[in-house]
């Protein structure tokens, strides 16, 4: 029989415990420190210690180390699939005091350049006492609606399970952009974060060309606008860019849908009901582009 002082009991586990569980969840998802940090806000050394300090505490190996970064072992696992139960009692907890207080917060998660867009312009769609509040999550990978990570996604394509909904709201489009059509050199994502189409296609095409890298959209549109190299960007990000004008013309294979998705359950719940035709409706408008006398059309280099 064994010892039953020797593992930890609810009577005795900490709080810290619970946070590190969360921690835990963030890079197991992610199977990086990098993208781990940029999520919670640690830093990655406070991340490796304290991954560490769980796989003490619990006496089990969670993840296995190498090339591929923080790739969770067959117990690391079976630990995610619990911590993204404690992740969605969480949020439904959170969900609820923010319903005393106010309109229920509506969690809704995009790509960079689409969460920027609609904060920008949020008060376009959306007004004090609307029966929604949003709650943006910028993120460029999937966030799982079906354990309500989200409760609204905006993604490139279709959804293909008979439990999401989609609504089609147009197309995104990208193309080439640099301070002028004199730039050669490319700028290019680092090396853990090719997750993008852009991002695949850049070190595809022009990876031996790529003069600097970083694993922040917004960094490499400013790397751009120093005049350091070339970029790969959706044209209703880039085209009102200062300083930027394209440099070649829309990259057709970049080309995808845009979709509004939610859960077929969450539909037609008001706030979310509310929250999809208020979006829906912004993203069907013509977005803003310069003039495209300022914004030259070349081949695609």
């Amino acid at each position: 029989m064994s010892d039953p002082g020797s593992a930890p009991t609810l009577a005795i586990m900490q709080i810290t415990d619970w946070t590190d569980y969360g921690l835990f969840a963030a890079v197991a998802r992610h199977g990086s420190l990098a993208r781990a940090a940029h999520e919670t806000g640690l830093s990655q050394a406070t991340l490796s210690r304290r991954m560490t300090a769980l796989e003490q505490r619990t006496g089990r190996r969670l993840f296995a180390h190498g090339a591929a970064g923080y790739t969770p072992t067959t117990e690391g696992r079976a630990l995610l699939e619990q911590a993204k139960k404690m992740e969605a009692a969480a949020r439904g907890i959170a969900h609820w005091s923010a319903a005393q207080s106010g309109p229920p917060r509506v969690r809704i998660s995009a790509g960079t350049w689409t969460m920027l867009y609609l904060a920008r312009h949020l008060d376009t769609y959306w007004r004090q006492g609307d029966r929604w509040t949003p709650e943006f999550v910028s993120c460029n990978l999937d966030m799982d609606i079906e354990r309500r990570e989200v409760d609204i996604g905006i993604r490139n394509r279709r959804p293909n399970h008979d439990w999401l909904a989609g609504r089609r709201t147009g197309h995104v489009e990208h193309a080439i952009y640099a301070t002028s059509a004199n730039v050669k050199g490319w700028i290019g994502p680092s090396d853990d974060t090719a997750t993008l189409p852009s991002e695949a296609w850049t070190i595809a095409h022009h990876g031996d060309d790529m003069v600097a890298v970083s694993n922040d959209p917004q960094v490499r549109m400013a790397l751009a606008q120093s005049g350091v190299g070339r970029v790969v960007l959706p044209t209703f990000a880039a085209d009102t860019a200062p300083g930027l004008v394209r440099v070649s013309g829309i990259v057709d294979a970049l080309t995808s849908e845009e979709w509004l998705v939610c859960h077929q359950d969450t539909r037609h719940d008001p706030a979310i009901r509310a929250a999809l035709d208020a979006i829906s409706g912004f993203l069907k408008r013509p977005r803003p582009l310069r003039d495209a006398a300022e914004s030259p059309t070349l081949s695609v280099g």
